[in-house]
């Protein structure tokens, strides 16, 4: 099966984007590699911070999600509340100040400086999870149209 590599985060300062979620993460410092700067992830994964592709641009704002075990979980939202950070417990911003405990889990969901939705959460969201969900107000037939 073919697994994901990095991807590339679309940032006003390269290196500042980098910085705040690798200090949440506690992941090593970050690495300049040509005009990126590099967050290396436990499991082989890179976050590429570039500037470059989008100076003077705008860009949408992307979500990258990260499973974490229960203690990481406690150490990111104890960060989070030092830092004063505004937070939701789900990414339509509708429950400020809450997290959300989906699958039997724990998730919450922040801004970084470039406004990037960062999701934290303990327990993947299976197939079976993700099928028993209704949102309100969503119709599934307009959405395709």
């Amino acid at each position: 099966m073919p697994e994901l590599d990095h991807t590339i985060v679309h940032s006003s300062d390269r290196f500042a984007g980098a910085r705040f979620i690798a200090d949440l993460l506690e992941a090593p410092e970050p690495k300049a590699f040509g005009p990126f700067a590099v967050v290396r992830l436990g499991n082989g994964i890179s976050l590429d911070y570039a500037e470059h592709l989008v100076r003077g641009k705008d860009w949408v704002p992307g979500h990258y999600a990260f499973r974490v075990t229960e203690e990481e979980f406690d150490a990111i939202f104890a960060k989070i509340q030092e830092r004063d950070l505004p937070y939701w417990a789900d990414p339509r911003h509708s429950k400020p100040q809450e997290i959300n405990h989906l699958a039997g889990g724990r998730g919450v969901y922040i801004h970084d400086p470039d406004g990037h939705y960062m999701e934290f959460l303990t327990v993947t969201h299976t197939d079976e999870f993700l099928t028993s969900l209704t949102i309100p107000g969503y119709d599934e037939e307009t959405a395709r149209s």
